[in-house]
């Protein structure tokens, strides 16, 4: 693959080693892409968004959805055999089906500057298409109706917007993983990134809201630290111990209380790149992407689940054609770069309580 402008590309932000992680880390390393955060506020509200908004122009996009239980919104248009070739935002949200309301202020705010498929002769006469997908958070905080509306998308996508180019992305208990998951612990959002030798980057960002866990329950360690280059760190014996005795506690009280309900639950996703994919190419790696999803959680894909994975390809760097071995280094690294992301949102997260339960974090159960 060659970059194209390898002058700016050699040294700029995100210069490194093969297949190691670029300077920030997150999907903000594909370069004009921006991520911004809201959450629902309020008493017993435990829910938010989070918007990643496309450079100019949009981005060629794709969607692989495999919960059998999914939330989404405009997941057909992004079908390669139908019409729109490039979307300008991709949403995030808790709320479940309701939270994909967030959507129309996102679907708004683009209108308002002319961003979208155009459709008449005026600079605003145009259909943004938004794709969206909703995780389960409905009542964590205490408050059943707290959830993203019209007006948290057009904040988050508001704050996306007013970042600059490859800024950070905060992670944990923000924007759509404000109220998520993961099995019995605090889920929330992470990113993570990598530079392939190619030059080309790949990113990703997930809000972790998840039916089967991320922990290995014969040591503790993270699922989707297996396999991940270093050995993993096994949490001391007595720790874990500890860790396993303070979970079945809760348990008990949640059933005592009247709870212990099927979890519905999804885990969401962005997995981006800066390579010219195709559409048809975007869509395969939205399904390995998948399979980095099965390395952090399991189970996945269950009837309580909508996990989706969508993709954005902003085609800055050019894939050389009849090549699958390039195509086939970036659909690798995407499942990478998404089983990393959920590490990441699940250390990232922080235990949470409130009318709704408590909700452990793997970093109070288990240290740094």
């Amino acid at each position: 693959m060659i970059p194209v402008n390898p002058e700016d590309d050699a040294e700029g932000p995100g210069a490194g080693a093969v297949g190691h992680p670029v300077p920030l880390d997150a999907l903000t390393d594909v370069t004009g892409i921006r991520v911004g955060h809201a959450e629902v506020t309020g008493a017993g509200a435990l829910s938010g968004t989070t918007v990643v908004l496309a450079p100019e122009g949009g981005a060629v996009a794709a969607v692989d959805v495999r919960g059998g239980g999914p939330g989404t919104r405009e997941t057909d248009a992004l079908d390669p055999r139908n019409l729109v070739q490039r979307v300008d935002a991709v949403v995030l949200t808790g709320g479940s089906a309701y939270g994909l309301d967030a959507a129309s202020g996102v679907m708004a705010w683009l209108e308002e500057r002319g961003r979208g498929v155009r459709v008449g002769a005026g600079p605003t006469q145009v259909v943004p298409v938004v794709p969206a997908a909703a995780l389960f958070d409905l009542g964590r905080g205490g408050d059943w109706r707290a959830r993203p509306d019209a007006s948290t998308g057009r904040a988050a996508v508001e704050a996306a917007a007013s970042t600059g180019a490859g800024e950070p992305v905060a992670e944990g208990c923000v924007g759509a993983g404000a109220g998520a998951v993961a099995g019995q612990l605090k889920g929330g959002i992470g990113t993570a990134s990598t530079r392939l030798s190619s030059g080309v980057t790949v990113a990703a960002l997930v809000a972790v809201n998840a039916a089967g866990s991320v922990v290995d329950p014969r040591t503790g360690v993270l699922f989707g630290e297996y396999g991940a280059g270093e050995p993993p760190a096994h949490p001391a014996a007595e720790v874990h111990a500890a860790a396993e005795r303070r979970l079945a506690r809760e348990r008990e009280a949640t059933e005592a209380a009247g709870g212990g309900a099927t979890p519905f639950n999804t885990t969401i996703a962005v997995v981006a790149t800066d390579a010219d994919l195709t559409r048809a190419q975007a869509q395969k790696l939205a399904g390995t992407a998948h399979d980095g999803l099965a390395r952090a959680v399991r189970p996945v894909h269950l009837l309580t689940d909508g996990d989706t994975v969508f993709t954005l390809a902003t085609g800055k760097a050019r894939v050389p054609p009849g090549d699958p071995a390039a195509v086939n280094e970036i659909l690798a690294a995407g499942a990478d770069v998404l089983a990393r992301a959920i590490v990441k949102a699940v250390r990232a997260a922080r235990s949470t309580e409130g009318p709704g339960g408590r909700l452990l974090s793997y970093t109070e159960l288990y240290g740094g």
